[in-house]
C-alpha cells in the first residue's frame, strides 16, 4: 500500500469516526428520534403518611411528582402546610422510555432515570436536571469515572457565574458536608457532566443544575454499587410517551422545559399513527392530560372513563 493510499484509508475512517459522533451528539441514533412504544409502567397510586418537616416540594422530589399535581391529587392549593400524621393520595407512575437494554437511560424532560441490565429494569428514580439556561445535554455516553467522597472542582464557567452574582468565587469544594456532590460521583464521557448526589434533596425532580444530573443520596449509593465503569447509557428528550401494557394504553405528557418539542397534540397523533393506535385510545382524555401536562402515566384506552365512572 502506497502513502496516498494509507492517507486515504485513515481520512476515510477519520471521517466515519467524525459522523457517527455527530449522529449520536445530535440525537439521531437509534432510540433518540425513532421512539418505540412503551411496554412498562413503574410507579403506583399509593396513601402517605406525612412526616415532621415534609413539605409537597420534598415529598414530590422523593417520589416524582411535581408539588403543585400532588397538590392537586389531594384537592388543596399549593401552598398549603403538611400536618405530621396527615395522608395524602399520591400518583407517582412513570412511563419507562423503551430504547436501551443494557445501561442507563435519562429523559430529561421526565426528569426520571432508568437503569437496566439484560433488558430488565432494574432500577428507577427522580433526578435534578439543567436549568433551561443551563440545559442537559442529549447524546449516548459511558460511566468513565467512579469516585466516592469526591472533591468537588468548580468549572470555570460556574466561577464566572458567581462572580457576576457578586458570590464569593469558589475554586474547589473538598468533601464532607457542604460538598453538592454528596457522596457519590459517576463522570459521563460527556465531558464535565455526571450523576451525583447532593446535599438539598428537595431540588431533585426539578430544573436547578448546571446541567449534571443529581440524584437523592439513597438512589444514588445503590445505583454507585450496580455499575461499573464502562457502562453505557443514554439521555433524552421526550415530553411525550405512550406505552401498551397488555390491554391498556397509557399516555404522560411532561413540561416542555427547553422549548424544544412545542407540539404535543401534534406529536400525539404522529405516535398514534406510527403504533397504529388510532382506533383504541380515547382522544378527548388524551387531550385533557396534553393540556394539563401532570407528567403522569394515565390510561388513555377507549372505553376507560365509562370503566372509571361510578
Amino acid at each position: 500500500m502506497n502513502h496516498d493510499q494509507a492517507m486515504t484509508k485513515r481520512s476515510v475512517r477519520c471521517f466515519i469516526s467524525v459522523m457517527l459522533f455527530t449522529l449520536i451528539s445530535h440525537g439521531y441514533a437509534a432510540g433518540q428520534d425513532n421512539p418505540m412504544l412503551g411496554e412498562q409502567v413503574v410507579g403506583k397510586q399509593f396513601l402517605y403518611t406525612v412526616a415532621s418537616g415534609d413539605s409537597l416540594t420534598s415529598i414530590g422530589a422523593r417520589f416524582g411528582v411535581d408539588a403543585a399535581v400532588l397538590a392537586a391529587q389531594n384537592n388543596f392549593s399549593p401552598d398549603r402546610r403538611l400536618k405530621a400524621g396527615q395522608q395524602l393520595r399520591i400518583d407517582n407512575r412513570h412511563i419507562v422510555p423503551n430504547m436501551i437494554r443494557d445501561g442507563i437511560a435519562i429523559n430529561i424532560p421526565q426528569r426520571m432515570l432508568f437503569y437496566f441490565k439484560e433488558g430488565r429494569l432494574l432500577r428507577w428514580f427522580p433526578v435534578g436536571l439543567g436549568r433551561p439556561d443551563w440545559p442537559t445535554p442529549t447524546g449516548r455516553f459511558k460511566i468513565l469515572v467512579k469516585e466516592e467522597n469526591p472533591t468537588w472542582d468548580v468549572p470555570k464557567s460556574i466561577q464566572e457565574e458567581m462572580q457576576r452574582e457578586g458570590k464569593v468565587v469558589i475554586t474547589c469544594v473538598p468533601p464532607g458536608p457542604a460538598n453538592p456532590l454528596g457522596k457519590h460521583w459517576l463522570g459521563l464521557s460527556i465531558g464535565g457532566y455526571g450523576i451525583h448526589g447532593t446535599i438539598a434533596a428537595t431540588s431533585i425532580y426539578h430544573f436547578q443544575t448546571h446541567g449534571c444530573i443529581r440524584a437523592h443520596p439513597a438512589d444514588i449509593a445503590e445505583l454507585f454499587k450496580d455499575v461499573a465503569r464502562g457502562t453505557p447509557g443514554i439521555l433524552v428528550y421526550r415530553r411525550l410517551l405512550i406505552a401498551k401494557v397488555g390491554d391498556q394504553i397509557f399516555l404522560e405528557v411532561h413540561r416542555d422545559a427547553y422549548r424544544k418539542e412545542p407540539d404535543a397534540l401534534e406529536r400525539f397523533e404522529e405516535l398514534l399513527r406510527n403504533f397504529n393506535l388510532r382506533f383504541v385510545v380515547d382522544r378527548q382524555l388524551a387531550q385533557d392530560i396534553i393540556r394539563k401536562q401532570e407528567g403522569i402515566a394515565r390510561e388513555i384506552t377507549r372505553g376507560v372513563g365509562v370503566k372509571n365512572s361510578p
